[in-house]
């Protein structure tokens, strides 16, 4: 692409859109939708403030123009140096070609080669060197900086006077590089003045041309890096210079210029009044900000230079921003790279993430940037980070302590038979400590440890705290290779976990650094904010090459210096594995939960009965209670068909059948839905209203709702009505699914708030209630880092920090509670909900029954760094997919109990018994602290097993007895149950399609739960049907009432037929089948279970008639003889 042309990004990199305004006047083209931004400058913050625009504004509000005075595109200028090896500008160019033309020209146009040359900022309109008219709704101004000249170097004496460069941009080195071939310059001495940051990468620049034959530099300091290094490391820096042979004269400085008669530069005249030949000379002096333009519009600027912004980077003019170099925040202007790209964050963030559809979030402000920087000059490896000049500041006290080092105690690993001269010194530098009681140290009272090689070139010194326990900052000479881990220490004010001296000693023991002992959040990068966990992710996702780890981090991109440690990064984490585990999901299904998954999706299959004879191992069998539920979970997750639709309803656990939480009396609880903890007052008045008409106990739960205990199945629907016309909808406390999202207030009132919490968790809850999962799912989201929502214990957590959220994952309390992890750090919040949608689908896909989501990434191969490849880094190309299958599921939401309640048919299912209107409790009700509660069971039950020759009267003298009609079972093509009350007996009934219809007594002897109705029919591989309990699982044969799963456990069932549409069940009388299964005889009290807890009591009164069929039944007549005493008959039954 050609770059000097009025360009915008085309699909096929065509030169851009030009078109004809008012008397032909160029104009911007026409605006498409949304508000446009001008960024004036294309350098590498105005870059940097475009990417991040392009990728957080997802909602396609904002339109980017940008001018560029260079012909180039974007490049790197930290890494100018190396052009004068290649000689490629394309070589520096932050994103190439290719990805401008990529770019939508609806979202990004840019003019490369065209400067802005005036800001009409009331009419909100820019004006170019070319004519060009651009509007704009915000200007973000990114001039960045000029070379600064010394006086006595007037703009007319510089374009009069051959010789006299700066070092700053392409152009700049294209002159230098020209200048120097030329005749009386080659073999020459070229003068650098200036001994900071540039000049030595000016000098090093110049030194490398081989037309150049001698190399100065002119340092007004004693030493050169003054701003980095004290003294003593900059000597060795100066010795190091020296030794190349380079001349450096320093406490000096330039008066004046030599020329020729034709304007060639000759010389320097020194402030010493001495000359020094030089035919080239560079100024590396510092930097002034590029703030005319913004003069010029009436801008507030500072005397010094640099454009007024406050903490949000705005300007003194509405709609108009400043970033980089050319902005002046609290008196300080920023020539280093890393504060740039702070400030294009925080300004992009602010523009588009502050009021999002998940709910607002507080601005983020411009803090102090750090300013640590890594750096080669020279052929030295410099670093200074943290407080590097704490000891400057404060007052010095004492007299240094210096403590001598045996250097035959030290080994070095370069050289192990050398025996430099070296000393550790400890400075008191504040005398206060001396004369005041002893008090706990703070940043006041510091230490300092220094080491010294002249012989090495090394020189290190690190700032402490008095008491050592913390660091607070440093530099370093010659040796850099603890740089990272040393700012992560002082950036997260971590406690130091070994004796200082270790910093020094320690460090030229060693081998090369891989990072192996630095925290994922560690940042490796400082140029572009890259976190060794960004390296990570990107190493094991495939990325196979420096380049492409490159392009995906723009690690690298900026001064370089971190690239050793990236690179043995990359090689380590290449070695890493894991492994995988696969098990079937149960005797029915010879595969995992994850691949009948995806058989269902593929095959599209809808029924349980068609997935059995599709994938099941026996066709024509019924499953179980594992399969069933796991395969009505994996439809509900793909169609969310209605659970209790008849095709899906026997496929339930009770929980899921009756769309509410079965309790241990029978009863159900009653959670409505409470988004975020969010409720109005009348809400609340509402749930009050109902809790005192249905006699419900109630209590706050853990997710910030209110549960209604106690609530009669024949209820429910009533329930659910009066809660449905007062706003609320099902909370899915019952299903697989999401329960809650945890929120504190955040924003909306705490003063520490930064995220609006509440509205976020809102919007979640909204969007994920009702999808069934493998198992249940929590959220939660705090507003700021004191989590009050106990976010990182969810199986998704949010925390709020000023750069956005923090995405936790895969946390979980209970018996083995799990922290989350963290997932994902500052992720702007419209990109919140992606990274989610992708979790929790691919979680849908791919766990097993049952599991938790921190089960299911401590099982996952790879664990969570595979996670993060996947959901964040694409690696499989299934994120779209993962995407669209979430969108599509939320799309099919409805609230379940609205569907009860206006459906009569399935009202009819919540019926306790079908063959009357009267209701039975199952456990006896006590008042504690003013509420009704069942009564307690006792610690355990003794074994009981149920006969029907327990019965007085022989089954051959019972009757058929009219319990029910066929319509009350609803037979169809599906299992279907109901129960029926027979004296005061509870019977449950059952069709089995193929299989029959079957009887057994309600009450499964377990708990002595009245619930079998609600259970789960099956069969195992030999064909025996069973009901399995609801509440502990107990599994029962329907045709003789065995016990399949425990022995101890057995229960009467009884014959049934079908007359026209009648159900008849073989019964004795009513008072003699009470007598041995009785409801008020086997219900649970109180005083019962205080005195069986204790070990006495009453015992079971399960009587064998004398001449049964069973004399010597596993149940006989048994008494006690008083407390404590042993019961007579069978040993199961004593207690």
């Amino acid at each position: 692409m050609s770059a000097d042309v009025e360009g915008t990004a085309t699909a096929n990199g065509a030169p851009g859109y030009e078109s004809s305004g008012v008397a032909g006047v160029p104009t911007s083209p026409p605006q498409a939708s949304g508000k446009t931004i001008l960024v004036v400058g294309l350098g590498m913050v105005g870059i940097a403030f475009i990417e991040k625009v392009l990728n957080l504004d997802e909602t396609k509000r904002y339109r980017l123009v940008t001018c560029g005075e260079e012909t180039h595109l974007a490049y790197n200028r930290v890494a100018l140096t190396e052009y004068f090896q290649h000689r490629s500008v394309e070589k520096l160019y932050l994103n190439q070609v290719e990805w401008y033309a990529q770019q939508d020209p609806e979202r990004f146009i840019f003019y490369t080669g065209e400067q802005v040359t005036s800001l009409d900022t009331a009419a909100h309109s820019a004006t170019t060197g070319k004519g060009r008219v651009i509007n704009y709704d915000y200007c973000v101004l990114a001039t960045g900086s000029e070379s600064t000249l010394p006086p006595y170097i007037p703009p007319q004496r510089l374009a009069e006077t051959r010789g006299i460069f700066v070092y700053r941009n392409i152009a700049d080195l294209d002159k230098i590089l020209s200048y120097s071939q030329e005749d009386h310059v080659q073999g020459g001495r070229a003068v650098v003045v200036g001994g900071g940051l540039l000049g030595l990468e000016a000098a090093k620049a110049v030194f490398d041309l081989e037309t150049i034959g001698k190399v100065a530099i002119i340092n007004r300091q004693a030493y050169p890096l003054s701003r980095q290094l004290d003294d003593d490391g900059g000597e060795i820096v100066l010795r190091r210079i020296e030794a190349m042979g380079v001349d450096v004269l320093t406490k000096a400085s330039v008066k004046d210029l030599v020329t020729t008669q034709e304007g060639v530069l000759s010389g320097l005249v020194l402030s010493d009044d001495t000359h020094l030949d030089a035919q080239m000379v560079v100024y590396a002096i510092g930097i002034t900000p590029r703030d005319d333009l913004a003069r010029k519009a009436g801008l507030t600027c500072k005397d010094k230079g640099g454009i007024t912004v406050d903490d949000y980077l705005k300007t003194s003019v509405p709609d108009v921003y400043a970033i980089g170099e050319c902005a002046s925040w609290r008196e300080n202007t920023f020539g280093l790279i890393g504060p740039g790209v702070e400030m294009a964050d925080i300004l992009t963030f602010n523009l588009t993430q502050v009021e999002t559809d998940l709910g607002g979030f507080k601005p983020r402000q411009m803090n102090m940037p750090d300013l640590s920087t890594k750096l080669k000059l020279m052929g030295v490896d410099v670093a200074s980070f943290g407080d590097y000049f704490a000891d400057k500041r404060i007052p010095r006290g004492a007299m240094p302590r210096v403590k001598k080092v045996d250097s035959e105690k030290l080994t070095r690993a370069t050289e192990p038979t050398a025996k430099p001269i070296w000393e550790i010194n400890i400075d008191t530098t504040n005398l206060a400590t001396q004369v005041q009681p002893k008090k706990r140290a703070s940043t006041s009272d510091i230490e300092c440890l220094t080491y010294r090689d002249p012989f090495s070139f090394v020189y290190k010194k690190y700032i402490f705290t008095a008491d050592g326990k913390h660091l607070l900052g440093g530099m370093m000479v010659g040796d850099t290779s603890d740089y990272v881990k040393l700012v992560s220490l002082v950036k997260k004010k971590k406690a130091i976990e070994v004796p200082p001296s270790q910093f020094i000693v320690g460090s030229g023991n060693k081998g090369e650094e891989d990072g192996a002992d630095l925290d994922d959040d560690t940042q490796v990068c400082s140029c572009h904010n890259v976190t060794k966990g960004a390296i990570v992710e990107c190493v094991k996702s495939g990325i196979a090459d420096m380049d492409g780890l490159k392009s995906k981090t723009k690690v690298g991109t900026g001064c370089g210096g971190c690239m050793p440690l990236v690179t043995n990064l990359f090689k380590a984490e290449m070695k890493k594995a894991g492994h995988a585990v696969s098990n079937s999901l149960c005797i029915h299904f010879a595969m995992t939960r994850q691949e009948l998954f995806t058989i269902i999706k593929i095959r599209k299959l809808t029924t349980f009965p068609e997935v059995m004879k599709s994938a099941g191992i026996n066709p024509d069998s019924l499953g179980c209670e594992l399969c069933r539920p796991a395969v009505a979970s994996i439809l509900s997750s793909l169609y969310n068909e209605l659970v209790v639709a008849p095709s899906h309803h026997a496929n339930q656990d009770t929980n899921d059948k009756y769309l509410a939480n079965m309790q241990r009396d029978g009863t159900f609880s009653v959670v409505p839905r409470v988004a975020g903890g969010e409720i109005t007052p009348d809400k609340l008045i509402v749930l009050g209203q109902v809790a005192k008409k249905y006699n419900l106990y109630t209590k706050i739960t853990g997710g910030q709702r209110i549960d209604l205990f106690g609530a009669r199945k024949q209820d429910l629907p009533d329930i659910w009505e009066e809660l449905v016309l007062a706003g609320f909808e099902s909370g899915h406390a019952y299903g697989k699914a999401l329960r809650t999202v945890k929120s504190c207030v955040g924003s909306t009132w705490c003063r520490y708030g930064i995220g609006d919490s509440v509205g976020l968790a809102i919007h979640l809850e909204e969007r994920y209630k009702g999808i069934r999962s493998p198992h249940k799912l929590k959220g939660g989201v705090s507003g700021c880092i004191r989590e009050c929502a106990e976010a990182q214990s969810k199986d998704f957590g949010l925390i709020a920090t000023d750069k956005g959220w923090n995405v936790f994952l895969a946390g979980n309390g209970g018996t083995n509670p799990r922290h989350a992890t963290l997932f994902a750090k500052d992720v702007p919040p419209s990109k919140v909900v992606r990274i989610l949608d992708r979790f929790l689908m691919y979680y849908i896909h791919t766990a097993d029954k049952l599991m938790r989501t921190a089960r299911w990434v401590e099982q996952f191969e790879g664990g969570i760094e595979r996670l993060k490849k996947i959901l964040l880094d694409d690696e499989l190309g299934i994120c779209e997919e993962l995407e669209k299958e979430m969108e599509a599921l939320v799309g099919t939401y409805y609230d379940e109990w609205s569907v009860v309640v206006k459906d009569p048919a399935r009202r009819r299912q919540f019926r306790q018994f079908v063959n009357t209107a009267e209701g039975q409790d199952h456990v006896e009700p006590i008042k504690e602290r003013g509420q009704k509660r069942p009564a307690d069971w006792p610690k355990q039950f003794p074994p009981a097993k149920f006969h029907a020759s327990s019965v007085a009267t022989p089954k051959s003298e019972w009757k058929w007895r009219k319990l029910a009609a066929v319509q009350d079972l609803e037979i169809s093509t599906v299992t279907t149950s109901a129960a029926v009350k027979y004296g005061d007996c509870q019977l449950a009934l059952f069709h089995v399609p193929d299989k029959g219809l079957f009887a057994i007594q309600q009450m499964c002897p377990h708990k002595r739960a009245f619930v079998l109705d609600h259970g789960i029919v099956g069969d195992d591989m030999d064909g025996n049907l069973y009901v399995s309990c609801p509440l502990h699982k107990r599994n029962f044969r329907l045709t003789d009432g065995a016990c399949l799963n425990d022995m101890e456990y057995s229960i009467i069932s009884f014959d049934i037929k079908r007359e026209n549409d009648d159900l008849l069940v073989l019964l004795p009388e009513t008072e003699e089948l009470d007598a041995v299964i009785g409801t008020s005889k086997w219900m649970v009290k109180q005083a019962t279970a205080e005195v069986v807890s204790r070990g006495g009591g009453q015992g079971i009164e399960i009587a064998t008639m004398e001449g049964s069929e069973s004399s010597t039944a596993d149940t006989v007549t048994t008494g006690c003889s008083g407390t404590g005493g042993s019961c007579g008959g069978h040993s199961a039954l004593e207690w």
